[in-house]
């Protein structure tokens, strides 16, 4: 990935990612508008491993849901690590941490 796409990953983590699991495997999500599907396709096609879900239509809201899940996610975990999340957003970087530790992620190793 070229240092725009990195970039621009960064920016969608910090801004609408989630960190998290379903208990049995760690997740990152991004949930967003319908009208976004051409960045969500732009996603799906620049991260490996990652798929989109939706439209959903959910109390009102028109929405996708993109995740990055399995081996996928143990291959961008290096990736991520590199990034300067802990300076450009101590929240985001906290979850991402959560993350990792809750599922004994370590640098994409385990």
């Amino acid at each position: 990935m070229d240092s725009f796409k990195l970039g621009f990953l960064l920016g969608l983590l910090v801004g609408e990612g989630h960190f998290g699991g379903d208990g049995k495997q760690p997740h990152i999500t991004l949930r967003m508008h319908a009208r976004h599907k051409q960045l969500f396709e732009w996603l799906t096609r620049n991260v490996p491993g990652s798929r989109l879900y939706g439209p959903y239509n959910h109390g009102g809201r028109n929405y996708y849901q993109w995740m990055l899940r399995g081996e996928g996610l143990k291959k961008m975990i290096p990736l991520l690590d590199n990034l300067p999340l802990a300076e450009i957003s101590p929240v985001t970087y906290e979850r991402y941490q959560k993350m990792k530790e809750n599922y004994g992620l370590d640098k994409g190793d385990k």
